[in-house]
């Protein structure tokens, strides 16, 4: 009699003790249960291995890197080199996963670096570099993807929902609101109230700068 254990997505959950040999069954899926995890050691988890890549210093299960993410890194839809993909819990996975982007391919194909998904040998808690996620998303969105997936040497037949792409950067910042009603009220502070700087303003009599001449050119304008 062993001690043995049953590898959970990024962690590992104590059997007991089973005899010698004897068959412990596991889903038959591209991922499952606990893939986001950053509390069950002792295998590599996708959490730390993605901070660890990406240097993004994010903690915590996966599913709450999007959240997380807000007002301390940029965000978006759409893969960059260096971005985490933070994929939604799903099916079996109840705690998200991410990964990092290391190449586009092109706008339906990129390569990602992570660890737990596939299990390896027997083993899961490994890591891939460079492996394929493809788009599949009707609207090319990214909002649903495929991940390679080893033990069948092809893309993995699961769809998985994508949060979204936090990128290592800063979030940007937003430009102040101007309040344009006050803008267009305000104005010069030479001008007369209810007068624009661009209104045409009525030129001062022409009696008063040029005489009898002047006289005339006013009552033919109706100054």
């Amino acid at each position: 009699m062993r001690l043995r254990g049953l590898l959970i997505g990024c962690g590992l959950i104590a059997l007991g003790a089973v005899p010698l040999g004897a068959a412990i069954a596991v889903p038959d899926d591209d991922v499952v249960d606990g893939g986001g995890s950053a509390s069950l050691p002792p295998y590599l988890q996708c959490v730390p291995y993605a901070r660890q890549v990406s240097g993004i210093q994010i903690r915590g299960d996966a599913y709450t890197w999007w959240g997380q993410a807000e007002g301390r890194y940029a965000r978006g839809f759409w893969p960059k080199v260096g971005a985490v993909m933070a994929l939604r819990p799903h099916g079996n996975s109840h705690l998200g996963h991410v990964a990092a982007v290391s190449r586009i391919i092109d706008d339906r194909t990129i390569l990602i670096r992570h660890a737990n998904w596939s299990p390896i040998n027997g083993r899961r808690g490994q890591i891939e570099d460079n492996v394929r996620v493809i788009d599949v998303s009707s609207a090319n969105d990214w909002s649903e993807v495929r991940v390679w997936y080893a033990p069948i040497q092809a893309i993995g037949g699961s769809v998985w929902p994508v949060q979204g792409f936090i990128y290592p950067g800063k979030p940007p910042k937003i430009a102040p609101k101007i309040d344009k009603i006050k803008l267009r009220s305000a104005g010069p502070a030479s001008l007369l109230p209810g007068q624009c700087d661009d209104a045409p303003t009525k030129p001062r009599s022409a009696k008063a700068s040029h005489g009898p001449i002047g006289d005339i050119i006013a009552r033919k304008m109706g100054w």
